[in-house]
């Protein structure tokens, strides 16, 4: 067993701290709720749940969780509902996030058959803390628009708002870091000794990944599905395609020099830029990307620069599918990799049923880390009296981004994964020695 399978052999410190703290969560429910912070009611009562999941699915009061992770969850949840203080950052609110996720997932490696190193535990409690934030955020503004709630939208301007939500993300990145650096230095310290029993279910009998259509890592050639056979030009036309759009963003580069507005030039450069890479990592680094590939990128980030011209300030819809398209790529990487891990990473296994799930969390992370990025770089251009690269138009536009994000990420999730087994194929040799050691046997 690795250390990471270790972590749930209960202790019997684990037992009494985890059956304290949920007596201790039953009555922080009943607390906040009489005292109308519903919000805080919820969260005691997720923790609760999610600390009492194993004993319940095994039945069997020894299955708790590291009294360790409990703690972390719990600090926050009672010095707010219960002490009534407020924290003057969300970096400790987040911190129960983050210290809640690794609790969902070392119970997800411990008891089912998803399989985890401490590498890859540790990324995917930084995304989920990001994305958490996120549809956290999505959620209440949702409420106040359809509602007419103030979670979010309480009659300040929408700038205002904006900027109070950038540095609740900023704080949530902190706390995701943060704590994996504390998940890491807890799996170091902690004795691997297993107790008399352990709830690690048995491995698959054969290799889990075999037969699998979307995990399965030798596919022959004839079954291999390629975007560019999928569209209904030919790869010849594909390719035309693609050169007409660099050359359209050569345009706009030009025209951009030519008006000397620098958002457009830094836009158009960036994303001129961004068309070379693919045929780059094939002659670099023999990655497959067939003509489809290299079209839907390229148009992604050609539309990206159109947008910059000011079609975004103009027609709205135009911003939300552009970043509809360009979340379908992000997804589209993060699937890639994924999958990679997943298949040649002898210690990480994701059943098919998460990786929708997985493309999800990537994708709303990472659009959370570009929404703080177009933050701090309009500001510091606000600062320094100069023109801004990136613009965000308030708490609306952001709010909006990210929801249309999640749905590039669905349509890759529903459609796209099939096309991308080549890719993830290519990337898996380039990427498995990031998570395959940890720098000590596991």
């Amino acid at each position: 067993m690795n250390q990471l399978s270790a972590l749930l052999a209960s202790r019997e410190r684990d037992v009494i701290v985890g059956w304290v703290a949920v007596a201790v969560l039953a009555l922080t429910i009943v607390e906040t709720l009489f005292d109308g912070a519903f919000n805080w009611t919820f969260i005691a009562l997720v923790v609760a749940v999610i600390v009492l999941i194993p004993a319940i699915v095994f039945r069997e009061r020894r299955a708790m969780p590291p009294w360790e992770l409990i703690a972390l969850v719990l600090a926050p949840i009672l010095w707010q509902a219960l002490l009534g203080h407020s924290f003057r950052t969300d970096i400790p609110a987040y911190l129960a996030v983050a210290a809640l996720a690794l609790l969902v997932i070392t119970e997800l490696h411990q008891f089912t058959s998803v399989r985890m190193n401490r590498s890859f535990a540790i990324v995917l409690v930084v995304l989920t803390t990001l994305a958490v934030a996120g549809v956290w955020n999505v959620l209440q503004w949702t409420s106040d628009v359809l509602f007419e709630t103030a979670f979010v939208l309480d009659g300040r301007s929408q700038d205002a708002i904006n900027a109070d939500i950038m540095v609740e993300f900023v704080a949530a990145g902190c706390a995701g870091i943060g704590a994996g650096v504390l998940f890491d230095l807890f799996v170091r310290s902690r004795d691997d000794d297993q107790s008399d029993r352990t709830y690690v279910p048995p491995e698959p009998e054969g290799d889990p990944r075999a037969g699998d259509d979307l995990t399965s890592g030798t596919r022959n050639a004839s079954e291999s599905r390629r975007l560019r056979d999928r569209l209904s030009i030919s790869p010849r036309r594909q390719r035309q395609a693609s050169r007409a759009m660099q050359v359209l963003l050569v345009v706009i580069l030009l025209g951009g020099l030519y008006a000397r507005d620098l958002a457009v030039i830094v836009n158009a450069a960036v994303m001129l830029a961004i068309t070379f890479v693919p045929a780059i990592l094939r002659r670099e680094y023999d990655l497959a990307m067939d003509a489809g590939l290299v079209l839907w990128i390229t148009a992604a980030v050609s539309l990206h620069a159109l947008g910059s011209t000011g079609l975004y300030a103009r027609i709205p819809l135009f911003d939300r599918f552009t970043h509809a398209l360009s979340a379908t790529v992000v997804a589209a990487g993060g699937y890639a990799v994924f999958r990679a891990i997943h298949v040649h990473v002898e210690r990480v296994y994701v059943p098919p049923k998460l990786m929708g799930a997985f493309i999800l969390l990537f994708v709303f992370a990472a659009g959370v880390v570009w929404e703080i990025l177009e933050f701090a770089l309009d500001q510091s251009a606000a600062a320094l009296g100069v023109q801004a690269v990136l613009i965000q138009y308030g708490i609306d536009d952001t709010m909006g981004d990210l929801l249309f994000n999640a749905l590039g990420a669905l349509v890759v999730t529903v459609w796209g994964t099939v096309y991308l087994t080549d890719l993830s194929e290519s990337i898996a040799d380039r990427v498995v020695a990031w998570f395959e050691t940890d720098g000590q046997p596991e």
